[in-house]
């Protein structure tokens, strides 16, 4: 394979819990319930279908303004709580497995539906890795639908079957499938039998 391209959220950082909180604050203040098990449907999801799961049995009918609304007040609580992420959020085996990947002429990418990639990338001081971001702000369609992993074969000018996925989400693992490339399957995907590959830490993409 010629080139990787990463999920960034439960592969490279941990910003659930961020997440979490701040659909929680959003949960709260319309009095409607929000546990862990309503955040496990959330993952891989863009943010306004991530919005009509936690609305789901709520009697109010909201538009789409109320609805956009919403959505960016969850995102500017979630960069809040993202202020507190340092460098230190990465794993010393994160970096060290990207830096080799690099070293043995891969390119990089990041393959993902959030539209904080680049501000969380440049908070824990990944930026540098990556010789191409597709994200939120690029893609129309998220997970499980192919493009976020398209877009970002595109931009390293590489064609589908040269590049491998690294994702920990299903609906991650339909999608690098969809787009014709290969998929490793690390934490909660890494029992996903549609994954081509399986493993339990990161740098065992080495192997």
């Amino acid at each position: 394979m010629k080139a990787y391209i990463f999920d960034l959220d439960g592969v490279l950082v941990f910003t659930d819990k961020y997440h979490f909180k701040a659909w929680k604050m959003i949960a709260d203040k319309l009095g409607i319930d929000f546990d862990e098990e309503k955040n496990n449907r959330l993952r891989g999801v863009s943010r306004m279908e991530s919005l009509d799961i936690i609305l789901e049995g709520c009697t109010k009918k909201f538009s789409s303004e109320e609805k956009e609304d919403l959505a960016t007040q969850k995102n500017e609580y979630y960069k809040q709580l993202l202020e507190n992420m340092t460098p230190k959020d990465v794993s010393d085996d994160v970096r060290s497995t990207l830096k080799e990947l690099k070293d043995r002429g891969h390119k990089l990418a990041i393959g993902s539906s959030s539209k904080n990639t680049k501000f969380i990338l440049n908070k824990v001081d990944l930026m540098d890795y990556f010789d191409a971001i597709s994200d939120g702000t690029n893609i129309s369609r998220s997970k499980p639908d192919p493009e976020v992993f398209e877009k970002a074969a595109e931009f390293l000018g590489e064609e589908p079957k040269n590049c491998i996925v690294v994702e920990d989400a299903y609906a991650g693992v339909d999608a690098g499938k969809a787009a014709g490339m290969a998929v490793v399957g690390i934490g909660d995907a890494a029992s996903y039998d549609k994954a081509d590959y399986s493993i339990k830490e990161f740098n065992e993409l080495l192997e």
